[in-house]
Formats: structure tokens, C-alpha cells, sequence
């Protein structure tokens, strides 16, 4: 007589016992977490108390109701919220966003920042988009904010790409975090992948989607680069409303050794990531400005008041961070770079007018093709011509009201 053959069990099912029942423990401690993160998301350190005194966020839930008005108080607003299907809910949830590369990771959990997990309104937990393994992701290194106004200047966008490209020349290459913005946000994460630093972009929406929608190819990119990360502590189906960057802000600040803040009005998003850096007693640096501009104002207060200290080159805040630039090679004049991209279709003269115009863009940032015409004493139609064809070679910038800016990446 044949022997029936034994149907093969899922590799579940195959598992040892011990180790299912962990794997088990895990996933409901995990989806406990998510729950608490989206019940407590404006008061995360009442849910970490919870956490600590119960030993875990799966007992917050097996409370009975008598038990939680003991802990909460009898007219808690969270008292109806802890109920057991809050649990099975995130675990749907976490399911469904496996397909879109969005992991969860808890504030109890090993492999949550370290530094984050340091301050005491640390989210209950942070959805993560990402090809990179959550513990690559998080593991020890330095990673440093630069963050700063939308309405980003040419002297901060200069600055901003200044600073970043010093930060890719370190021996020991940092993380650049900032949060997505217009401006000067946009500016740190873009430098940052152009010059093969990792970078991760803090959200104050839902793990899905992106704001502002034009930067959606951008995040793409982003998440998809290794080391590189989408974050935020808002669940799934979160709008971008104000106050949600407010929340956001502190989680730049706490995932970061250092901040270094751009641009700035007296009262702005970059200041306040400035500041809670600060009271999490991080290093924050400021990039000082004229004392007219209201985008140099946030910086110059930081500054005067010994919460920031000053940046005056990018060699001092290396050396201020404790990083080193790798061994220097020979730094070509900015003649030779002209005459390389130029040398065989100009005539000398016309490249020596492109070397004294890109001098006077360097000490006139923000100079109008008109006011450059004037300053070199050449035809509008003559300086036009040459500014475009720098543009093209991306020796410098034009914006959309013709004001000029040295490309720092490409002429050091």
C-alpha cells in the first residue's frame, strides 16, 4: 500500500516553537507600539510612561477598565482609545504598507535611533521608507541637520550647497537631515545625493505620500538610494497641516548630533529645529547675515544669544564638528576650469570676460544680468550670451528674476 505523502507545511509552521512564540511576541508588541504612536502622537512621553511602568506597550492594552481610570484618570480622553482592536488595526495597517517599503520601528524596540530615543518627546514610533535595512539605517554614526528658511537666498543657497559639499569631503562621512521643504531643505537633501552622502528627508505627513507634491519624484529617488530614508511619526492618511510641522520639527533635532541652520527669520520652522536641538543640549551653528535681512535675522538672534555658534568658513565647522577632509588634490584655478570647457570654441579674450564676471557674481551675490552689465562695463546682449553659457556648464546660476550665484560644487 502506498504512504499517503505528507503535505508540506509553511515555513511558519516549520519554525521551532520557542521561536515562533517570540516572533509572535514581537508582532504584537510591534503593532502595540503603532497603536500607542498614533494614540499618543501629541503626547508621547504619557505613552512611554505607560511603556515603562506596565513593561511593554502589549499590557498597555490587556488594561481593565478600572486599571487604566487608575492610570489615566476616570475622564481621560485616551481611556476609550486603548481597546484591543486598536492593536489589530495597526496590524493591518503594517501589512499593507510592507508593499510600499514602509517599515515600523518603536520606541522600545532595539534598533530605534539612539539619539532620538535620548529625548524625552521621542515619538512612540516612526514609519520608515526605505530599501536600506532598519539596522543599517540607524546605525552609530553622525548625522547632521541642516535646515533653514523656504524663501532661500542666493547667499544661503550658496552657502547651504557650501556647506553640504564640505560636509561629503569628511573622512568620516555624516547623514544630512532635513524635512523635504521648499528651499533650503530641498537644497541639503539634493547636494547630499549629488555628493554621495546619505540623507533622510523628516515628513509631517503620512509615510505615503509627499509635501510639496512637486518634490514626489525627488522622494522617490531619495528612499531608493542606499542609506537614504523617508521619515515621520504620523500615520498613514495625515494631511500637511501646520502644526504638524511644528511636531516634525523635533524629530530633525533629535535624530541629529548637530544642526546647522542656513537661513532664518526671527520666527520659523529652522528656528525652532535650532532651538530644540539646543535643549537637547546638541551643537547648533548659524550662518550669520546682514542685519537688514529679515532671512539673516533668525541666525544673527541665535548667535548674539550664545545658542548658536557662528559659521565663518566651512574648514572651522569641520574642524568644530570633529571631521576632517580627506587628504586635499590639487584644486584647479577657476582659469583653467573656463579654459577647459571653453578653450576650443571661445577666443581668449572672451573667456578672460567670463573670469572677470564670475568675480564680480562672487563678491555681488544675487547680481542682475543688467547690474552685471553695468558692473563689467560690457553690452547686456554680450554678458547674456556668456552668463547663459556658464549656466550651461553649471559654473553658475540663474533664477527666474536673471540674479546670478557661483556654483560652489563646481568652482571651489
Amino acid at each position: 500500500m502506498l504512504k499517503k505523502k505528507q503535505k508540506r507545511l509553511p515555513a511558519l509552521r516549520r519554525k521551532p516553537f520557542l521561536t515562533l512564540l517570540w516572533d509572535m511576541e514581537n508582532i504584537e508588541e510591534k503593532a502595540s507600539l503603532c497603536a500607542l504612536n498614533k494614540i499618543f502622537g501629541f503626547r508621547p512621553k504619557l505613552a512611554q510612561a505607560l511603556i515603562s511602568h506596565l513593561g511593554g506597550a502589549s499590557s498597555v492594552f490587556r488594561l481593565s477598565p478600572s486599571e487604566a481610570d487608575s492610570l489615566l484618570g476616570p475622564y481621560s480622553g485616551f481611556r476609550d482609545m486603548i481597546h484591543p482592536k486598536a492593536v489589530d488595526e495597526a496590524f493591518k495597517e503594517l501589512e499593507r504598507l510592507k508593499d510600499m517599503d514602509i517599515g515600523f520601528i518603536g520606541w522600545s524596540e532595539q534598533g530605534y535611533p539612539g539619539l532620538l530615543h535620548e529625548c524625552e518627546d521621542a515619538p512612540i514610533g516612526l514609519y520608515v521608507r526605505s530599501l536600506t535595512p532598519m539596522e543599517e539605517l540607524w546605525k552609530p554614526m553622525r548625522r547632521i541637520a541642516v535646515v533653514g528658511t523656504r524663501d532661500i537666498s542666493p547667499y544661503g543657497r550658496e552657502w547651504c550647497v557650501r556647506t553640504v559639499t564640505g560636509l561629503a569631503s569628511a573622512s568620516e562621512k555624516p547623514a544630512v537631515i532635513s524635512g523635504l521643504a521648499l528651499g533650503t531643505d530641498f537644497c541639503a537633501h539634493k547636494t547630499a545625493l549629488e555628493y554621495g552622502l546619505p540623507t533622510i528627508a523628516v515628513m509631517a505627513t503620512g509615510p505615503e505620500s509627499v509635501y510639496p507634491f512637486r518634490h514626489r519624484e525627488f522622494a522617490e529617488r531619495l528612499y531608493r538610494t542606499p542609506g537614504c530614508a523617508l521619515v515621520t511619526d504620523y500615520p498613514p492618511g495625515t494631511a500637511p497641516l501646520p502644526v504638524h510641522f511644528l511636531r516634525r520639527n523635533r524629530i530633525i533635532a533629535g535624530l541629529s548630533d548637530s544642526t546647522i541652520l542656513i537661513e532664518s527669520k526671527i520666527k520659523g520652522g529652522g528656528m525652532m529645529t535650532s532651538r530644540l536641538a539646543f535643549s537637547y543640549s546638541r551643537d547648533v551653528y548659524a550662518l550669520p547675515g546682514r542685519s537688514d535681512d529679515p532671512r539673516s535675522q533668525g541666525c544673527n538672534m541665535l548667535i548674539k544669544n550664545k545658542v548658536a555658534e557662528i559659521v565663518t568658513s566651512v574648514d572651522e565647522l569641520l574642524e568644530s564638528l570633529s571631521l576632517t577632509r580627506m587628504g586635499k588634490t590639487s584644486v584647479r584655478s577657476v582659469e583653467d576650469l573656463l579654459d577647459g570647457a571653453f578653450g576650443q570654441t571661445l577666443p581668449h579674450e572672451h573667456i578672460g570676460r567670463m573670469l572677470d564676471m564670475i568675480g564680480i557674481i562672487k563678491k555681488e551675490r544675487g547680481i542682475t544680468l543688467d547690474e552685471l552689465s553695468s558692473e563689467s562695463g560690457l553690452e547686456y546682449r554680450e554678458v547674456s550670451r556668456l552668463a547663459r553659457l556658464l549656466e550651461t556648464y553649471g559654473f553658475i546660476d540663474i533664477d527666474i528674476l536673471q540674479r546670478c550665484s557661483i556654483n560652489i560644487g563646481k568652482l571651489r
